[in-house]
């Protein structure tokens, strides 16, 4: 009897992350759902229930920024399964911000978690999805494809995921192993309700760039208010996890795809620069 198909996924505790997990178990998958902090396993392990594939979901610590923490769950993986047959890089946190008001260690602290976070996952699992010709599907971001106001330091590992994933495809696919980027747009989720922002207070602090600042989160609470939901923006993992061809990059909504397309025949930068400038006036 061969053994079901195993994918490893990260930043599981909510979101996006949380509703792949569900979809991938719910398309037969053993889903190994990975968290910094299995403590905050609660709402996923409610969520299989409730969807009746908690048979099929199983909660591991992996924290991206550790590589003997990627190390050891790979390894439990093996150990326990056999066979490791895609890997879905999902975890990240959002970061506001303009460079002036920031340290040159946040913008570090955001490359980690969002770049190099998913470099250090996708290297670790290679060998093993090399033996089962499998795939790697990593979620970037509309802000991966189009650099957005106050979004510098999260936009910029975004960039680096796409021309890392984008590099890396080709050669992949000599091995047999699939790469597919996924690019959300505004989705109703903690990770923009983890931002934890006193908008008064910060306002207050950024002097000279507080109407900018101000004139983005009236944008953004607008863009916000008719996000996708978690479930709505995981359904093209899921795709791209059981496609039998799945394509390099794909969007997952309308909007996303509309936004992206900006950006891909501007060859000067003025209509991103058009677009994105009035969010800040």
């Amino acid at each position: 009897m061969t053994s079901p198909k195993t994918v490893l996924i990260t930043g599981t505790s909510s979101g996006i992350g949380l509703a792949a997990a569900i979809g991938a178990a719910r398309a037969g998958w053993t889903t190994i759902a990975t968290m910094r902090d299995t403590g905050k396993a609660e709402a996923l392990l409610k969520a299989a229930a409730e969807a009746g594939v908690a048979d099929r979901i199983q909660v591991k610590r992996l924290d991206v920024t550790d590589p003997a923490s990627i190390a050891a769950c790979l390894d439990e993986v093996i150990a326990e399964h056999g066979r490791l047959d895609a890997l879905v890089n999902n975890a990240g946190a959002a970061h506001l911000g303009t460079i002036e008001l920031m340290s040159v260690d946040d913008v570090r602290a955001a490359m980690e978690v969002n770049f190099f976070g998913v470099v250090a996952a996708t290297r670790a699992a290679l060998p093993h999805l090399r033996a089962t010709r499998g795939r790697v599907i990593t979620v970037s971001s509309v802000g991966g494809m189009v650099g957005q106001p106050f979004n510098e330091a999260y936009c910029a590992a975004k960039f680096a995921v796409e021309g890392f994933m984008e590099s890396l495809a080709p050669v992949a696919a000599t091995v047999g192993v699939d790469v597919t980027v996924v690019e959300p747009g505004a989705v109703a989720s903690e990770f923009v309700a983890n931002l934890s922002l006193d908008l008064p207070a910060l306002l207050a602090e950024v002097g000279p760039y507080a109407p900018a600042l101000e004139g983005y989160i009236t944008r953004t609470r607008d863009i916000f208010s008719h996000a996708q939901t978690p479930a709505e923006a995981a359904a093209p993992i899921i795709d791209a996890l059981t496609a039998d061809r799945p394509p390099f990059r794909v969007q997952t909504s309308e909007w996303a795809r509309d936004f992206v397309a900006t950006t891909l025949a501007d060859l000067d930068g003025s209509a991103v620069q058009t677009l994105t400038g009035a969010w800040v006036r």
